[in-house]
């Protein structure tokens, strides 16, 4: 039997970390979306002031997945909650237990921490990540529908 272990991630482990964003990003259609670099995750997920952390899952010594999660707020519950940016496994190490692990690990943390939600979004066709997380006990918020402003859209905005 496997052993998994999971882990804070540390700064060494920013070119892994964005390996694993490429290759999820390829996996969700959208690989040219990726506009960070090894020097980008770094700074942001382990300089002065980082808001996210990551984990780095192992099998067996070997990574092959990782997750990446922030604090949010809940006005609705007076309570801070963790909204999980990314989770991945590499799809040769699916089916070990190794996405419920990381999903289970940040649950503790939520847990732990007295946090009110753990969320998080999921594309719409990905029919096998919705199943994981219906097993897991998740439920979707039809009800509401994700906005975004970025890059020229955001700056024209801003700029009023």
């Amino acid at each position: 039997m496997s052993e998994l272990n999971i882990r804070p991630a540390v700064a060494d482990d920013a070119g892994l970390i964005l390996h694993f964003i490429r290759e999820l990003a390829i996996y969700e259609k959208a690989e040219s979306s990726v506009q960070t670099d090894e020097a980008g995750i770094r700074a942001s997920l382990f300089g002065a002031g980082a808001k996210a952390q990551a984990l780095v899952c192992e099998r067996d010594g070997q990574a092959i997945g990782y997750a990446v999660y922030f604090h949010n707020y809940s006005t609705w519950l007076g309570r801070n909650g963790i909204y999980l940016e990314d989770l991945y496994v590499s799809p040769e190490h699916r089916g070990c237990g190794a996405g419920k692990a990381l999903l289970q690990h940040i649950a503790r943390l939520a847990v732990a921490q007295g946090c009110g939600r753990f969320e998080w979004s999921v594309l719409d066709w990905n029919t096998p990540a919705i199943d994981f997380y219906r097993a897991a006990g998740a439920l979707p918020q039809d009800e509401w529908t994700v906005y975004r402003l970025q890059g020229d859209a955001l700056q024209r905005f801003a700029e009023g």
